[in-house]
């Protein structure tokens, strides 16, 4: 299908609709680009963003037609929708990134192999299918290990630790008895990650290395820029860049990493790729000369790239269940902006919203005060 690019006007398609989809819309909405957002809940927080929306399951191919037929380039703001909807989509408009990046994503053997294939370093990792091919991984992985489904597992889900002790048959069970993925376990210093974006054209660009801290398997905190050294952010981005490019990427990804400490010194283990806008790229919305979501848009569009220069240090904080309660708290903050995604209910281990907190703001209230 020949690279189309678009121009203001244009009606841009966005499968899925959650707090992802709707910074995706407002992002467009800026450049003079409609949403049309496909979900298959009515009370997704996106669909109030959209000019248009349709609700319907990811594999009604009826629905998904009327929805490719009305737009002109169409993207997606999660990776668990079937591949064999998003090929579907790719043969009437083009779908950024393609189809064939979605299901290497969606599959953790396969993506950690093509890794491994760039020469990209990953840790230890071995198919599991059935008990017995478990037993045999972690005779050769060892413990503790970490016994994961090979697709359909996020913030936490769908995986098990391994541990001295652990009853092989059980925790292979305990997975629904699907195809996983034994991986070592990494004792890792930090963990890190690259937000990046490839045009059209090929052109690339990646903001400044965040710092993740997680809670329960999800997401807590991001900080910029991650105090691991010139040499490892250069690293970082530059693996991020060669993924890209073999995957010949358009939109944002991101790619999660491991910093480790050897004897014979610091390395990065590559851990997960996400084939689009990332939480922790967040802080780019008030942090950065252009967001995460206005350089997907840009990108899938088309249009050149924008710079990914940081305004200065910057932490993003996510506002998980009831902490969304504390959004007036957040608001007396020098520097803090904050995103509330209107979802209806704050349940435990919701994302509810973010908030950047901006730290040369920070100081110059605190200077201001004084």
């Amino acid at each position: 299908m020949t690279e189309k690019k678009l121009a203001p006007g244009a009606r841009i398609g966005i499968v899925g609709g959650g707090q992802l989809g709707r910074m995706l819309a407002l992002a467009a909405a800026r450049l003079g680009l409609p949403c049309h957002i496909y979900t298959d809940r009515k009370d997704d927080p996106a669909i109030e963003i959209a000019a248009a929306s349709t609700i319907a399951p990811y594999d009604d191919e009826l629905a998904l037609s009327g929805f490719a037929a009305a737009v002109d380039v169409i993207t997606y703001e999660f990776e668990n929708i079937p591949a064999k909807s998003a090929e579907f989509l790719n043969a009437i408009k083009p779908v950024r990134p393609s189809p064939a990046v979605l299901a290497l994503t969606q599959d953790r053997l396969v993506e950690k192999n093509f890794v491994s294939s760039l020469g990209i370093e990953v840790a230890a990792f071995a198919q599991v299918d059935d008990a017995g091919a478990l037993a045999r991984a972690v005779a050769q992985i060892g413990r503790p290990s970490i016994l994961k489904t090979r697709r359909f597992g996020y913030d936490g889900k769908g995986q098990t630790l391994i541990r001295e002790g652990s009853d092989l048959a059980v925790a292979y069970r305990s997975l629904g008895g699907q195809p996983c993925i034994l991986e070592g376990f990494v004792p890792f210093v930090c963990e890190v990650s690259v937000v990046a974006a490839r045009g059209l054209d090929g052109d690339f660009v990646a903001w400044d290395v965040g710092l993740n801290t997680h809670e329960h398997h999800i997401l807590a905190k991001t900080e910029i820029p991650a105090p691991i050294g010139d040499d490892l952010r250069s690293r970082a981005r530059d693996e991020a860049m060669r993924i890209a490019e073999a995957l010949d990427y358009v939109g944002v990804l991101a790619v999660e990493m491991f910093l480790v400490s050897t004897p014979s010194g610091k390395r990065l283990l590559v851990n997960e790729i996400a084939p689009r806008v990332h939480n922790s790229g967040h802080w780019t919305l008030d942090g950065a000369a252009t967001s995460q979501f206005e350089q997907h848009v840009r990108a899938i569009c088309g249009f050149p790239l924008g710079v990914a220069r940081a305004h200065g240090p910057a932490e993003m904080i996510n506002l998980i269940g009831d902490d969304i309660f504390r959004w007036r708290e957040y608001l007396g903050v020098p520097g803090a902006c904050l995103h509330v995604y209107g979802k209806s209910e704050a349940r435990p281990g919701r994302k509810m919203g973010h908030v950047t907190i901006l730290k040369s703001a920070e100081r110059d209230g605190d200077e201001m005060a004084r």
